[in-house]
């Protein structure tokens, strides 16, 4: 009967120990990092815009283009529509009849970009020059957690004038949208690479 009882103490003192050695050591606790999916890209080809507007360039074949259905939108705005990385390159057109206004279009393609001065860490401006279809523009490169990592603008100085604003349908987190970020602007660069006015 001692031994059962010495036994059964020992027992319970190797339990206390345990289970004081699992609580012990000190309360640091290190979450794990955060995960995202994978992500599938798809293989980079793409289709010429021809549509009724006063311009072309080549597109992605797996992004779609909409007529923009905003209240206020005009002929030729377009939405570029990734829905694979839910994102959406908006384009607007609007056709320049003064000087005035070609250079109200400026500024507020300026004063548009640099609205996002708030969230982001830098922006970068880069000269737009193809001389010979007459595009030239500013590309506005926005780093940080801003709603918007690209955006510019191409002109030919005195009919034309088209804006575009890259944009992902999400809560703007750099980090996770990175990745998908590289990939859509280099498709952004095609497009400029081979926009022409018409």
């Amino acid at each position: 009967m001692e031994l059962k009882r010495i036994a059964c103490f020992n027992y319970t003192i190797l339990f206390i120990a345990a289970m004081l050695a699992a609580c012990g050591g000190g309360n640091e606790y290190s979450p794990k990092p955060r995960g995202y999916f994978r992500i599938l890209y798809p293989e980079k080809k793409y289709q010429q815009y021809t549509e009724g507007c006063p311009f072309t360039f080549e597109y992605p074949k797996y992004a779609k283009i909409e007529p923009d259905k905003a209240p206020n939108a005009k002929p030729c705005w377009q939405n570029v529509q990734f829905p694979q990385f839910n994102a959406t390159l908006h384009l607007s057109y609007q056709p320049i009849t003064s000087k005035k206004e070609f250079n109200q279009l400026i500024e507020d393609a300026h004063k548009l970009s640099f609205k996002h001065t708030v969230k982001a860490t830098s922006i970068d401006e880069g000269i737009i020059r193809y001389p010979d279809r007459r595009v030239y523009g500013i590309y506005y490169t926005i780093d940080g957690n801003a709603a918007s990592s690209a955006q510019f603008f191409l002109t030919d100085s005195t009919k034309h004038y088209l804006r575009g604003a890259l944009y992902f349908n999400s809560e703007p987190r750099l980090d996770s949208i990175q990745p998908v970020l590289d990939f859509i602007k280099k498709d952004v660069d095609v497009m400029i690479k081979s926009f022409k006015w018409k």
